[in-house]
């Protein structure tokens, strides 16, 4: 199974997926930005307390012979990206708009439009919107195995014990 097919497990669908698509979909153009013309990923997790715990991503890319990834990532206010890490993947991340408080191995910090941040492999990481927020993340390949989230109900995952 494919990682984007993998991420339906867990995915958010039904009217809650159509509202938080709009959603996410006007605050973008509330920015006056324009996105792929893609349907975004709206994860939960699994979790299924999406406005907590979740995000919206826009894959651009996620070219594994090639040794590439590249995507947008929006959170809302308060919502929450899952305390996790890699083995193999290492990530950069730039905020294009709003501001994010990045937890970022045993450490809190603020992160506004423009600020960049590289997180290191197996060092764990998190973020949550302070406000509404718009990432971008440029990697090595996106392989749903190479998360080890520190919540194990997660449903997927390197170290997943469902």
């Amino acid at each position: 199974m494919s990682t984007i097919d993998t991420t339906t497990l867990i995915e958010l669908s039904g009217n809650a997926a159509l509202e938080a698509k709009t959603a996410c979909r006007r605050q973008i153009e509330a920015w006056n930005l324009t996105m792929p013309d893609m349907t975004p990923l709206l994860l939960d997790f699994g979790l299924g307390d999406f406005y907590h715990t979740g995000l919206a991503e826009f894959w651009i890319a996620n070219e594994i012979d090639a040794g590439y990834c590249g995507k947008y990532m929006f959170v809302f206010d308060g919502q929450r990206c899952p305390m996790h890490r890699h083995k193999k993947k290492l990530e950069t991340f730039c905020i294009v708009k709003g501001t994010a408080v990045m937890s970022y191995d045993g450490q809190e910090f603020e992160m506004k439009q423009g600020d960049i941040i590289t997180v290191d492999r197996w060092k764990y990481h998190s973020f949550i919107g302070k406000g509404a927020c718009l990432l971008l993340e440029i990697s090595t390949p996106c392989i749903i195995e190479d998360n080890y989230f520190e919540n194990i109900a997660i449903p997927v995952g390197g170290n997943y014990k469902g």
